[in-house]
């Protein structure tokens, strides 16, 4: 396998991504599916896995931040996305020149966004969102009705189109958490006022299911759901299977030095692993500047020479280093640091369980001196 000008890539799999859309589509039949791109795609590339996920069925894409949406226009990429987290001084008027969907949560951004689409010469396509308890962004139940009103004030002056009416769920990554039924009670009960008040209709799209609720939670799917995790194959709900998904990316890299050290050879930062006899190490050169978690240090595994090695000593920043015995090893060798399992190589699944974290984390870390090479 090349690397060209890099000792490491993140080989990531469009087929996998635009399967894995299918397969959850085919778990809402009549409703609509917003894959969510944010952080560059979860780390496995924003437009490249923007296009797949339109190609396997989604209709739109979701985005934190406007620069992000605004990313998927300059790719051309046309297909409604919505940007929702909206700090002052954001560039609403670019947004809204380039049909970015925005949210808001209080009448005051309702404001500000009315104002923007004023200097754009275009209605702005905004979704309401209530907070139905996850206590994050959105309108809480005293300060949704206001909300609403000034939205609709601002669609009778032409400036605001009212397009959808969304939530988030705290936890419905356990199932049979008390939570999930009161926010999906506490949903309700916002967009029977908002319909109430006028803000409905078939064109607003209702919207709160995420990865796992998209698998698990059919009450939850209204007109939309919002995968984000599920599209790159990693299980929302670990212990429950992988739901059929199929992981996207494939972490690897190529053997910088090997060489054997005697037995007692104390080694990388704070000698935390030390050979217990004479031995072949070789430096795999990734290291937490490119989101190998420091935390990984004689935790994880990686594949090499077609063997599982535990990684032998502190993760260093560039760096870190396998102990592989007296089995061969050369420079340039490739090492699988995380795949799809076919091959015998952990997963990102083994990682985060590994770290006490979640593949989220594991994947959206990997740094930008690792380059995405798409199949």
């Amino acid at each position: 396998m090349s690397f060209p000008m890099t000792p490491a890539e993140a080989r990531v799999d469009l087929s996998a991504i635009r399967d894995n859309v299918a397969l959850l589509g085919g778990y809402v039949p009549g409703a609509e599916t917003m894959v969510v791109v944010k952080a560059d795609g979860y780390g496995h590339g924003l437009v490249a896995c923007g296009r797949a996920a339109l190609e396997g069925g989604a209709t739109r894409l979701g985005a934190a931040y406007i620069r992000e949406a605004l990313e998927l226009r300059a790719a051309g990429i046309t297909a409604p996305v919505l940007a929702w987290i909206i700090p002052p001084g954001e560039p609403l008027d670019q947004a809204i020149g380039q049909e970015v969907e925005l949210s808001a949560a209080t009448p005051a951004l309702v404001d500000e966004i009315a104002e923007a689409a004023g200097r754009a010469g275009r209605a702005a396509r905004v979704h309401l969102k209530a907070d139905t308890g996850l206590s994050r962004g959105g309108a809480g139940p005293a300060d949704w009705s206001a909300l609403v009103d000034r939205a609709l004030a601002r669609q009778t002056d032409g400036t605001v189109e009212i397009t959808g009416l969304w939530s988030h769920f705290a936890c419905a990554d356990i199932p049979g958490h008390p939570s999930i039924a009161a926010q999906l009670t506490a949903f309700d009960d916002a967009l029977a006022i908002a319909e109430k008040a006028g803000a409905g209709g078939s064109q607003v799209i209702r919207h709160i299911a995420n990865s796992a609720a998209t698998v698990t939670l059919p009450q939850a799917r209204y007109d939309m759901v919002r995968p984000g995790i599920a599209a790159y194959g990693l299980s929302p709900i670990p212990e429950l299977g992988d739901f059929g998904l199929r992981p996207a990316m494939t972490l690897a890299a190529r053997i910088a030095l090997a060489k054997r050290v005697p037995a007692g050879s104390g080694v990388s930062y704070g000698h935390l692993y030390v050979t217990d006899c004479e031995t072949t190490l070789g430096l795999v050169p990734l290291g937490y500047a490119d989101g190998i978690l420091r935390q990984a240090t004689n935790q994880v595994e990686v594949l090499a020479g077609g063997r599982r090695r535990r990684i032998a000593g502190r993760v260093c920043m560039d760096q870190f280093v396998i102990d592989v015995g007296d089995d061969p090893l050369a420079e340039g060798d490739e090492v699988i640091l995380f795949g799809d399992g076919s091959r015998g190589e952990p997963t990102a699944q083994e990682w985060a369980d590994s770290l006490g974290t979640i593949t989220h984390e594991i994947v959206t870390r990997i740094g930008s001196r690792v380059p995405r090479v798409y199949r």
